[in-house]
């Protein structure tokens, strides 16, 4: 009898009894497909539609890294090479940064770019301030910070505050220079950003007087370098190299003024002058050696060494013009002003290294020593 009713169910289950024909799979007529199963089916379509979303990226982790790669072989090469030479490049991957940042990336690869297009706009700044448009820098260091806070990179936060803070020392706003620094000193960053800040801040603070705040600022510089936490992830414009330090500490003393303040200012400049030159000719900052020698002949000048003067002023002026930043410019023109001073009484050593030092500022400044509108 079992075997009897298994045979006949599965006479029923493939044909219809009545009329022969094959059973639908489904009790639903095929015209009218089951609601639950269709709404199912186009919600999957959603989700495949996403992930072909989320496949589309104009990024992968090869174009993040050789972008890296690229700003980091550009702020190494800034500090040696002279200007035009780098920016075009810099521009360029600047522009194609922020394209790449306006497409589709992974989060991660997101933030790589964000700080990336940050370095690069800071970059950016840096041609602006030796150029002496310090607006455009303003703009440019602007986009730079918010590339930065995009990215949450604590790093080039306070980088940038070092860059702010130089802008608002070479228009003349010292106080608001010194604060700036402050400000950066109170981002958790590695690296040597945390000498650098105390070293912008003493230099700002000597310049309105306040002597005390300026040495202590240098011992914070000092202490900063000895308990420097880790490595700087980008080379040349984003480290601070001791003889960077020692340049900065020279101006400091000088700033600070008396006759130890001048003689610190001296060893401090002569420091900076010898650790640059015993690096590697990539690293050895052009900027950096033109500023230590001029402070390394105004110390002279202040120690009534009018032969000292002109022997530390020979490398600056028997170099090319076009090196030369609107930062340097206005050291040799300031101190063209002082040789012209009445405790020189008209010296004739004095007054043709006063004429020597106005002729190389003017051909410097000239708009033919920099220009960096270059076809791309």
């Amino acid at each position: 009898m079992l075997d009897q009713a298994v045979a006949f169910s599965k006479s029923r289950r493939d044909v219809d009894g009545a009329t022969g024909r094959p059973l639908e799979p489904c009790a639903w007529p095929q015209a009218h497909p089951c609601p639950v199963v269709s709404a199912v089916s186009a919600d999957a379509v959603v989700s495949a539609d996403f992930a072909r979303f989320v496949a589309q990226r104009n990024a992968d982790e090869f174009v993040v890294e050789q972008l890296e790669a690229d700003v980091a072989q550009l702020a190494r090469a800034y500090v040696s090479h002279p200007l035009l030479e780098l920016y075009v490049e810099i521009k360029r991957l600047r522009n194609g940064a922020f394209e790449l940042l306006r497409g589709r990336q992974r989060p991660q690869q997101t933030a790589d770019l964000y700080v990336a297009a940050s370095r690069l706009c800071g970059l950016s700044a840096h041609v602006c301030l030796d150029l002496g448009d310090y607006d455009s820098a303003a703009t440019h260091v602007r986009t730079a910070r918010a590339c930065a806070e995009s990215a949450g990179h604590e790093g080039m936060l306070a980088w940038v505050r070092a860059v702010e803070s130089l802008i608002a020392y070479w228009t003349g706003r010292y106080e608001q220079a010194a604060r700036l620094a402050q400000a950066g000193r109170q981002h958790r960053a590695g690296g040597s950003i945390r000498a650098r800040l105390a070293s912008l801040e003493a230099r700002a603070l000597a310049i309105v007087g306040d002597r005390a705040g300026a040495v202590a600022a240098l011992v914070d510089a000092e202490r900063s370098r000895e308990a420097m936490a880790g490595h700087d992830e980008v080379p040349g414009v984003f480290a601070f190299p001791a003889a960077k330090q020692c340049a900065y500490a020279g101006t400091t003393h000088l700033a600070v003024g008396g006759r130890d303040h001048v003689q610190q200012a001296i060893t401090s400049a002569d420091t900076a002058i010898r650790l640059y030159r015993g690096a590697e000719l990539a690293d050895q900052s052009v900027g950096d050696l033109f500023a230590a020698h001029v402070d390394l002949a105004r110390g002279h000048l202040l120690l009534g060494d009018l032969d000292g003067t002109e022997a530390m002023l020979g490398f600056v002026l028997d170099s090319p013009p076009e090196r030369m930043s609107a930062s340097i410019v206005r050291r040799l023109s300031a101190l063209g002003r002082e040789l012209g001073g009445p405790q020189y009484g008209g010296a004739a050593q004095a007054a043709q290294l006063r004429a020597r030092l106005q002729h190389t500022a003017v051909l410097a400044a000239s708009p033919a020593a920099h220009s960096p509108e270059l076809p791309t």
